[in-house]
């Protein structure tokens, strides 16, 4: 039986079928040179002849008891062109006793060699799995060069559990990790492999009573109802799911019965909700429906761990079958820490030509 590929390739011409095995064929050699060049590293004197560079900044000392009672060297390594992170226990000597590139940060560009990591922004020691033996938590800083999010930095977030003198990696708890956004610190990723907790309710749960019953507290003073001409009554429900010292930030519409119906997330990529400025229903486009517009701030760390604070808009338009984010907007005009929700319905409404009131 002939395999999909085979079968592909048949429809197409000749020559670009010819392009397309020969750029294949080229790809897996690179990848194996690649990997041969890995292979090689055998003590740290080798780490700049197989194509890495190590990353000095978070080399350490430390005792992994598996691998006795001495102290090891932790060596995060990156390659120079295809910026893959890799991992080596290395002894006194420099020689590796382990090494892995089976990273979370390798998998963000699927089959493609070059990956989007651009530092690794924090190394933490911790048993998470409550069997004695020292874990390591690994967070890195990506951007991606295209695509929806090209220019977009963030983060990706890992664990490395100890076992028997090397280390393994549980895929499913790295995969809940980055989707549910619990990366953005090492003790927010230790909440919830250690301690259980977990933001996965905010983008799972059905209804209000869910979320309460989870942890997430309301904030009350932009709890309200409005009548949403395309969509009926809705509860205007704000909110937040406290993990280890960040806020996490989410909106919801919920009906007359308590059952969720729309969501929102403001906060995107951020680390922390650092303060809710304001929010309000009102007409924004002039099409006659009520739109949502959320005015935060919101804090994160820089390349050096500083604390970072950005104050940012957000305009959900109300439509027939829902709610669409602005973009618009959001390109022509930048918000300040001077911003208020006042101020800034007369400028949204400006921008889609309404007269301004006297």
């Amino acid at each position: 039986m002939l395999c999909m590929i085979c079968i592909f390739a048949g429809m197409l011409p000749m020559e670009s079928v010819s392009a397309q095995n020969e750029a294949i064929g080229l790809l897996v050699q690179k990848y194996e040179d690649y990997q041969e060049s890995f292979a090689r590293i055998e003590k740290v004197e080798d780490i700049e002849d197989s194509g890495f560079e190590k990353i000095e900044d978070h080399t350490f000392s430390v005792v992994l008891e598996s691998f006795g009672e001495e102290e090891v060297r932790l060596v995060p390594i990156m390659h120079k062109e295809y910026h893959r992170l890799a991992v080596l226990v290395t002894d006194g000597e420099g020689k590796v006793l382990f090494k892995t590139d089976q990273l979370e940060t390798n998998y963000r560009q699927l089959e493609q060699l070059e990956q989007p990591t651009k530092a690794l922004a924090a190394v933490s020691f911790q048993d998470l799995n409550h069997d004695g033996l020292t874990d390591i938590v690994l967070i890195t800083n990506c951007e991606n060069d295209t695509g929806e999010y090209a220019g977009r930095n963030y983060k990706v977030g890992d664990v490395l559990f100890q076992s028997d003198g090397q280390f393994y990696r549980d895929w499913r708890i790295s995969d809940k990790i980055n989707r549910f956004s619990m990366n953005k610190s090492a003790d927010f990723i230790a909440s919830y492999v250690r301690d259980g907790n977990s933001t996965e309710i905010l983008y799972t749960a059905t209804t209000l009573k869910e979320l309460l019953d989870n942890g997430f507290r309301i904030i009350e003073e932009q709890d309200y109802s409005r009548n949403f001409e395309k969509q009926g009554k809705l509860r205007v429900v704000p909110g937040i799911i406290r993990m280890a010292e960040y806020d996490v930030f989410m909106i919801y519409l919920v009906n007359e019965q308590g059952a969720i119906v729309w969501s929102f997330q403001p906060m995107e990529d951020y680390d922390n909700l650092y303060a809710l400025k304001g929010m309000t229903c009102r007409d924004m486009d002039g099409d006659g429906l009520k739109d949502i517009v959320v005015l935060a701030r919101y804090s994160y760390s820089g390349p050096e761990g500083e604390l970072l604070i950005d104050t940012k808009c957000d305009i959900y338009y109300q439509r027939t079958d829902g709610f669409e984010e602005d973009t618009e907007f959001e390109e022509s005009y930048q918000c300040t820490e001077k911003d208020t929700m006042a101020g800034l319905v007369e400028i949204i409404r400006e921008y889609w030509g309404w007269v301004k009131e006297e």
